[in-house]
């Protein structure tokens, strides 16, 4: 089969390398799966470049994929799935070639209702939303939500889940977001870190408050201000942090306001961990409730290190998917 390999750390460019594989065999209890979509995340980049300490050699990278099962399982055969994992593509071959071999309790039905495409675009992204902001901070029916970073990846599916609880959604980015693109990912009050004061904007909105629940996909710059923004008995919840990883913040006010910090990292989750996330989510997809990231271009396995390119240096706009012939 076809793959993506790297053998070394590096700049993608330089270390990524088409190759031609043995196809791998499904264990026991595995089952060996055609794969029709694979996504690429900023972390796929990230973990060619080195920065993951858990990655083994050599590896396939990729996280997120859809395809159909075509062997192991008898009663599992032709069944399709999406998959996810924050160990496929660090210490087990990932997404990013024509065949993978993933353990059969992995294997969660598509959504019937998405192409491969927008299934294999979910993955990472509403796995670290649904962790973060139901399963960690535990939003509630009606709270208020404030997610920075919110046109991106992890943001915008933040947004989404959010409105499974009828809650009400400000979201914050550099530049300020399109009120028809706001709208589509459930924002209810669109800022700009560049332009608005977010805690008075943010006071303004709830009635002098603040928010119940705040996701912080930046960091770094923006963390003081979004601890800020929380009422009393707030949580946030932290994924990354841009630029300076050491932030200051009150930690009297901090005490004083009952808030709580969460971490979470995905990274830690396995593929059948994910696969159950997934399964979660399932139902909001089939019934419209969710929609899939915007896709921003597909790619074929052939033009994969230029895909990978345009992430690195940060020119992809939008998800990046890999499509495969069957």
């Amino acid at each position: 089969m076809k793959a993506l390999r790297f053998n070394k750390f590096g700049d993608p460019v330089e270390v990524l390398r088409i190759e031609r594989v043995p196809e791998p065999l499904p264990g026991p209890e595995e089952v060996l799966v055609r794969v029709h979509a694979a996504s690429l995340n900023p972390s796929d980049v990230k973990n060619v470049q080195g920065n993951f300490k858990k990655t083994t050699l050599p590896r396939i990278p990729g996280q997120d994929f859809a395809g159909v099962i075509i062997a192991g399982n008898k009663e599992m055969i032709g069944q399709e799935i999406w998959a996810a994992g924050g160990d496929i593509g660090f210490t087990r071959d990932g997404s990013h070639a024509e065949y993978i071999v993933i353990p059969k309790k992995a294997a969660r039905p598509k959504p019937k209702s998405l192409s491969m495409s927008e299934a294999a675009s979910v993955g990472i992204n509403f796995i670290t939303a649904y962790l973060g902001l139901l399963d960690r901070a535990g939003l509630e029916d009606g709270e208020t939500l404030l997610v920075t970073g919110a046109a991106g990846g992890v943001g915008s599916s933040v947004s989404k889940i959010a409105k499974l609880k009828s809650a009400r959604v400000i979201g914050v980015d550099r530049r300020p977001i399109d009120p028809e693109r706001a709208r589509r990912m459930g924002i209810d009050l669109a800022l700009s870190s560049e332009s608005d004061d977010i805690v008075r904007r943010t006071r303004e909105f709830t009635g002098g408050k603040g928010v119940d629940v705040l996701f912080d996909c930046v960091g770094g710059p923006l963390f003081e201000t979004a601890i800020n923004s929380l009422g009393v008995g707030g949580r946030q919840v932290n994924i990354t942090s841009v630029g300076d990883r050491r932030v200051c913040f009150d930690l009297l006010d901090f005490h004083h306001r009952q808030l709580t910090l969460f971490g979470v990292d995905t990274a830690k989750l396995d593929i059948v961990a994910c696969g159950n996330i997934l399964e979660s989510i399932r139902p909001g997809f089939e019934d419209g409730r969710l929609t899939p990231p915007e896709i921003n271009r597909t790619y074929s396995l052939d033009d994969v290190i230029e895909a990978y390119r345009q992430v690195a240096k940060g020119a992809a706009k939008g998800k990046i998917v890999l499509t495969f012939q069957p």
